[in-house]
């Protein structure tokens, strides 16, 4: 099998085990699960990633790529700080039927059983705050905002914003979208020295 073979078939079952994780969960997701929803065999499934755990721990990683990457074209724009937050805080709120938030809430529960799950969900949540901590310095530097600690700022305004997101993906209609985006502006606006208007 060529290496470009196996990496498609690396990028299948990657994209099947987020399937089968969206539909039951990480803790109820097995290899063999993965395998038939794939077409193959378990044996192909422990070639690619050897044990369950790596798995998963992949699988979320994968899933959650897709997010970071929506996160780093905000980033990596020409955009000026404020229009590179605005996007950042409307790009954060769950959509649809929340398929991406289910799977990062489920890494976060499973990561305080599973250490390499951990590891990963650690490294992909701290790029959501480096990430955010980087716009907001910039913002700072030209002037935008006011803020003595932007790194700080960006764990609580993503603190916030986590929270909101757990409720609105897991309590039907306990929170509403509207509610989600005011309430993320406030907090974000207070942080930076600015009024929730400006983040409109």
């Amino acid at each position: 099998m060529t290496r470009r073979a196996v990496e498609i078939r690396l990028d299948a079952l990657l994209r099947t085990a987020c399937d089968v994780i969206a539909e039951r969960g990480l803790a109820n997701t097995r290899t063999a699960d993965v395998a038939q929803a794939a077409g193959v065999s378990q044996a192909l499934v422990f070639y690619h990633f050897t044990t369950k755990d790596r798995l998963l721990a992949e699988a979320f990683a994968y899933a959650a790529e897709q997010d970071l990457a929506r996160l780093d074209a905000v980033v990596r724009s020409a955009a000026p700080p404020l229009v590179k937050l605005k996007r950042i805080l409307k790009l954060y709120p769950p959509t649809g039927r929340a398929t991406s938030w289910a799977m990062w809430i489920d890494g976060w529960s499973e990561s305080l059983r599973t250490p390499e799950l951990e590891k990963v969900s650690r490294r992909l949540d701290l790029r959501w705050r480096s990430d955010l901590a980087a716009v907001i310095s910039a913002g700072v530097a030209d002037g935008t905002f006011e803020c003595t600690d932007p790194a700080g700022a960006a764990w609580r305004i993503n603190a916030v914003m986590d929270g909101l997101a757990v409720q609105f993906a897991v309590h039907d209609r306990v929170i509403s979208r509207r509610q989600f985006a005011e309430w993320t502006r406030l907090v974000a606006a207070r942080e930076l020295g600015l009024v929730p208007a400006d983040l409109d």
